[in-house]
């Protein structure tokens, strides 16, 4: 019995070294696992950050185009003006050929900057603060309250947008 006893006692510490291995590899997986998991997201970090800074490049690259393309539609709109204003001006040999020119060439600036999306701001509506800039106020019975009976200066936007407003003189 005795030697059963000492085969026993020998085969258990044999047992737990066999077991603390499993331990230290099953913790030696699972931390490499980790490690590997670790790795991966700092890698799909990484190519997202790098994907950022790319679209924040072709956004700035895209917006300068598109000022760019703007400008030059604008410009390309206010040439043939400048040219008829020169020929207007050339051509000039009396006041009356002078000013049927000028005014040529300013309804054609005007006609461009209308097909722009650019419209008048109407004076023939009531006051209203949100389209005009009252800088006068006459006292007179022939108006109506709010009524705008001058105008200094046109107004102008686009779609909602106020460009200038209208500088008016307003009755009552």
């Amino acid at each position: 019995m005795d030697e059963e006893k000492k085969k026993t006692e020998a085969e258990e510490p044999k047992e737990a070294p066999k077991t603390e291995e499993k331990a230290k590899k099953k913790k030696a997986d699972k931390t490499a696992e980790f490690l590997a998991e670790l790795a991966a997201r700092d890698d799909k970090y990484l190519r997202l950050l790098a994907e950022y800074d790319n679209y924040k490049k072709r956004t700035v690259k895209e917006r300068d185009a598109i000022e760019l393309s703007a400008k030059a539609d604008a410009f390309s709109a206010m040439l043939p003006l400048a040219d008829n204003v020169e020929r207007a001006v050339k051509s000039a040999g009396d006041a009356e050929s002078l000013k049927s020119g000028i005014e040529m060439a300013l309804r054609q600036f005007f006609t461009e900057l209308e097909k722009a999306g650019l419209e008048e701001i109407p004076t023939d509506i009531p006051f209203d603060p949100n389209l005009h800039n009252a800088v006068m106020h006459v006292e007179d019975e022939n108006y109506g309250e709010g009524e705008i009976v001058e105008v200094f200066q046109k107004g102008y936007r686009i779609k909602d947008k106020v460009i200038r407003y209208a500088m008016v003189k307003v009755a009552n």
